[in-house]
C-alpha cells in the first residue's frame, strides 16, 4: 500500500492531554517492567496476533502507534512492515524508556517513541500510512474521541485497526458481581453491572464506530480467548488482572465502594472452583478500517 502522508517535524517535546478526563493509568517503572514481562504474553498476544494478521503491506510505511506502553508488537510489527518507521506515543515516561531500550536492540528497526498526555496527538493531519492502538485504555465515553483522532492522523487510503474487548467479554465476572448484588438486594449495583456489559461495543457496533469518523471497508475479526486462574488471591494478585482488567471494571463500574463487590468476587472463586481454574473469557475484537479519499 502506497499513500501521501504529511512530513512529522519537530513536534518531539509536544504533548497532547486538553481533552482527555479519564487518562490510562501511568505505569511506575515497576509496573511497567512487569507489564512487558507478564501482561504482553499473556495478554495482549491476544489482540496482537490478531490485529497483525490483518496489518495492509506496504513500502515506507509510517506508523503511529497510540498508547503504545512498553512498545509491544514491535518485533513483530518490523517483521510485517519492513523499513517503517515507527512512532509510538503513551503517557508512562518509564513505558517510554523501556520502549527506546527495546526498540535498540532490534536492527533495521526505526523507532520515535514519545512521551504524550491523554488523546490528542502532536502530529500533522494525513501524517500516516497506517495507525493503531491495542487495548486502548480510554474511558468508553472517550472511545469516539480516540477514533477521531486516529482517522485525523491517518493518510487517505491509510489504514487505522484499533483492538479491544467486545460484548461478551468477561462475562464470568460480571455474573458474580450480580449475584453480589441479588444476595445483598442492591439494585444500583445490578444496574451498574448492565450499563457495564452493554458500554462493551458488540462487532457490528464497533463497525460502525469506525465508518462514522470517516473509514470504509472496515472489517472486523472476534474471537474467544480464555485467561486462566488458580484462586481468587491468583486472579487479584495477576498482573493482568490488577494492570488492565480490575482498573477497567472500576471505571465502567461507576459506583463509589468496589472493595466489598471484588471481595464477593474473591470468595466467589475460591468458592465455586475449589476444585479447578477459574476461567476469564476475552471476545478480543480487532477492527481494520481504510480512511476515504
Amino acid at each position: 500500500m502506497t499513500v501521501g502522508t504529511t512530513a512529522i517535524s519537530g513536534a518531539g517535546s509536544m504533548r497532547g492531554g486538553d481533552i482527555a478526563t479519564s487518562p490510562a493509568r501511568r505505569l511506575g517503572s515497576a509496573d511497567a517492567a512487569i507489564f512487558e514481562t507478564y501482561v504482553v504474553p499473556r495478554y495482549l498476544s491476544f489482540f496482537a496476533q490478531q490485529m497483525l494478521r490483518m496489518f495492509v503491506p506496504g513500502r515506507d510505511a509510517r506508523v503511529c502507534h497510540v498508547q503504545c506502553r512498553t512498545g509491544y508488537p514491535d518485533r513483530a510489527l518490523l517483521e510485517k512492515l519492513p523499513n517503517a518507521h515507527v512512532y509510538g506515543c503513551d503517557n508512562s515516561e518509564h513505558a517510554i524508556e523501556l520502549a527506546r531500550a527495546k526498540a535498540q536492540t532490534l536492527p533495521g528497526f526505526i523507532a520515535d517513541y514519545r512521551v504524550i498526555d491523554g488523546i490528542t496527538l502532536p502530529f500533522p493531519a494525513g501524517a500516516f500510512s497506517h495507525a493503531f492502538t491495542l487495548h486502548p485504555h480510554v474511558a468508553p465515553a472517550e472511545r469516539r474521541r480516540l477514533l477521531e483522532e486516529l482517522a485525523r492522523i491517518t493518510a487517505p487510503r491509510g489504514q487505522a485497526l484499533v483492538a479491544m474487548p467486545l460484548r461478551g467479554s468477561f462475562g464470568e465476572l460480571a455474573d458474580l458481581i450480580r449475584e453480589c448484588a441479588l444476595r445483598h438486594e442492591q439494585s444500583d449495583l445490578t444496574n451498574a453491572v448492565e450499563a457495564a456489559v452493554q458500554l462493551r461495543p458488540t462487532d457490528d457496533l464497533f463497525a460502525r464506530e469506525l465508518e462514522a469518523v470517516g473509514f470504509e471497508h472496515v472489517e472486523v475479526d472476534a474471537a474467544p480467548r480464555t485467561l486462566r486462574f488458580e484462586s481468587g488471591r491468583d486472579f487479584f494478585e495477576d498482573p493482568v488482572a490488577r494492570l488492565v482488567l480490575l482498573p477497567e471494571f472500576r471505571s465502567t463500574l461507576r459506583i463509589d465502594d468496589v472493595a466489598a463487590p471484588f471481595a464477593y468476587v474473591r470468595n466467589a472463586i475460591d468458592k465455586y472452583w475449589s476444585d479447578g481454574a477459574f476461567e476469564l473469557t476475552v471476545n478480543v475484537g480487532v477492527a481494520s478500517g481504510r480512511r476515504k479519499a
